[in-house]
């Protein structure tokens, strides 16, 4: 994700690179998130992991399950590392998450979280389709590909 130049404020915290590897991401989107004081305050520390995180639609809600924000240590009120966090989508694009794990068995995985460019933490969740490990060779030989390319157009222009 390029980093937008006109917004001081935007700073990737945590980024799931194995998402794209896994999974065949069909459509993603931006969504708010629900966080206590101290775990902003660590998250501004840049001490978070997506990586073995999805999210879930349970009971008309959107959640994000197993992702950790360490804890703050000059927190008075210190938070539950792993707990569930609530993610803000609208009614549309909730019903549209719904459909998609529900009736057509896609996973809901989170690809990048960030400050954008008002400060405030926000996620990028991917609907997605595992992929399977001869999908996997074929990506991986394809990007082996891209880069062989490069190089030699590199070289020899």
């Amino acid at each position: 994700m390029a980093k937008p130049k006109d917004n001081p404020n935007y700073r990737v915290i945590s980024e799931n690179r194995r998402a794209r590897y896994d999974y065949a991401i069909e459509e993603d989107l931006e969504c708010g998130i629900i966080l206590e004081g101290s775990e902003v305050k660590s998250l501004r520390t840049g001490q978070s992991n997506i990586a073995e995180s999805y999210a879930e639609v349970k009971d008309g809600e959107l959640w994000l399950v197993n992702a950790y924000i360490a804890p703050f240590p000059q927190a008075m009120f210190p938070h539950d590392e792993r707990r569930r966090r609530k993610l803000l989508v609208s009614k549309r694009e909730l019903a549209k998450l719904w459909n998609a794990t529900q009736r057509q068995g896609m996973t809901l995985v989170p690809l990048v979280m960030y400050f954008n460019h008002r400060g405030l933490v926000k996620l990028k969740i991917a609907i997605a389709k595992g992929k399977k490990g001869q999908d996997k060779r074929e990506t991986q030989a394809k990007r082996d590909w891209q880069r062989q390319k490069q190089r030699l157009l590199k070289d020899h222009g």
